[in-house]
């Protein structure tokens, strides 16, 4: 039996199971438990021409010009479990398995095509056609984790959103099949969910999966059932109903209480596996409006806080929640790769991890803590809120520390 695929968590909702002609999008990203992520942004720049890309395990063609992308992700690692860029994109993947073999080879890792969809796509459907040419050209492979004793390999499946429509990309080495969403709320979690409507696909697709004898070309073509190891294709998500429920009410809020929620399975903890960040994008379809995106920045939901994040030019930097840069003397650029882990812990992460015992070992003084910090996140979605029912242009020089002073905030408070 293969490793199971880390449990994370992506959800869509469209108006009118949105509020305001708002698009929620949301994630929480599963991995080994000890594992750290970062939130770091990357400006838009033009390359010279024959430049190169330097991906988590191999170099690639690079493009004319990137797009600005805010990211959440492993800190070893040069790709994201998920982001967004300035023209209102955002993607995340999932480590899926098939019934084939994900390859050992490095190749581009589901975490370096969410990277690169971002910043070469200006839409939902542009970074999809990024993805799925360089799947194409260099396919996927090499090992998911942080880690010298064993390989960990998985085909990727994505969540690929803008203002208007979203896409459910589902791959197995370089074949895939698509299915566009424009209403309703879709959850994608570590299983294939494609059935018999597929709105693109990849061209050999079919004949592909004939020759393997996995389909008979006489009966409905269905991704799930053809891909799947036997019985895995169940409906996975639970999520998705506490959203449905909202009945045209679904929030920037709602989405984090479902991402919060222990009891759904939403939010991971687990021997093996926790949700070591989330995202939260609310994407107006009126594009007068800005792109608000939330990250924790820290593990677990339930007692991190989403901050509000706002592409604009000169946006500050957040180096506290920069894990610290080994350059090449990382061990994961080195071959054999993770020969040693060094401590990648931001001051944000420190900083939780004594909130986080303190929240264990004092119930009085964690949750007064939480309370407060609870009230400051809410203060943050308010603001927010504010900025999406004015009728003015909203100033750049209003948001360019906003990030910054909001993780700023919390870490006084965890002082």
């Amino acid at each position: 039996r293969m490793a199971a695929a880390p449990p994370s968590y992506c959800f869509v909702a469209f108006p009118p199971c949105s509020k305001d002609g708002l698009v929620v999008f949301g994630k929480n990203s599963a991995r080994p438990r000890d594992e750290v992520q970062e939130v770091v942004y990357f400006a838009a720049a033009e390359h010279e021409p024959g430049s190169k890309v330097e991906c988590t395990y191999i170099e690639i063609e690079q493009v004319p010009k990137t797009h600005a992308v805010v990211l959440s992700r492993p800190s070893w690692l040069w790709g994201a479990e998920m982001g967004a860029n300035e023209h209102g994109v955002c993607v995340a993947n999932e480590a899926v398995v098939t019934r084939e073999p994900a390859s050992e080879s490095e190749a581009l890792l589901g975490m370096d095509l969410v990277r690169l969809g971002l910043e070469r796509g200006a839409t939902a459907k542009e970074a999809l056609d990024v993805i799925v040419a360089l799947l194409e050209e260099h396919g996927q492979g090499g090992n998911y984790y942080e880690d010298g004793s064993s390989c960990h390999t998985f085909q990727s499946a994505f969540l690929i959103v803008d203002r208007n429509e979203a896409w459910i990309l589902e791959t197995s080495g370089k074949y895939w099949a698509a299915e566009k969403i424009t209403e309703g709320v879709k959850c994608i979690c570590n299983q294939l969910s494609l059935t018999t409507k597929i709105d693109a696909e990849h061209p050999e697709l079919r004949n592909y999966v004939k020759s393997q004898g996995w389909w008979n070309g006489d009966s409905d073509f269905n991704f799930s059932e053809v891909f799947s190891l036997a019985d895995d294709h169940s409906a996975c998500c639970s999520g998705r109903e506490s959203l449905e429920k909202q009945g045209g009410d679904v929030s920037a809020q709602a989405m984090i209480d479902v991402l919060r929620d222990k009891d759904s399975g939403v939010c991971v903890d687990s021997e093996s596996f926790l949700t070591t960040a989330s995202i939260v994008s609310v994407l107006p379809q009126d594009p007068s409006f800005p792109c608000i995106h939330y990250f924790t920045g820290t593990p677990d939901p339930s007692r991190s806080i989403f901050k509000p994040f706002i592409f604009v030019d000169d946006v500050k930097l957040v180096p506290k929640v920069q894990s610290p840069s080994f350059g090449n003397d990382d061990p994961a650029k080195k071959i054999p790769r993770f020969q040693e882990k060094p401590d990648r812990r931001h001051e944000l992460y420190k900083a939780h991890e004594w909130a986080r015992s303190l929240l264990e070992n004092d119930q009085d003084k964690g949750q007064k803590l939480m309370r407060i910090m609870l009230d400051l996140e809410k203060q943050g979605l308010e603001a927010m809120e504010d900025i999406l029912s004015r009728t003015e242009i909203l100033d750049p020089a209003e948001v360019v520390d906003l990030f910054y002073d909001c993780v700023d905030t919390e870490l006084k408070f965890f002082k």
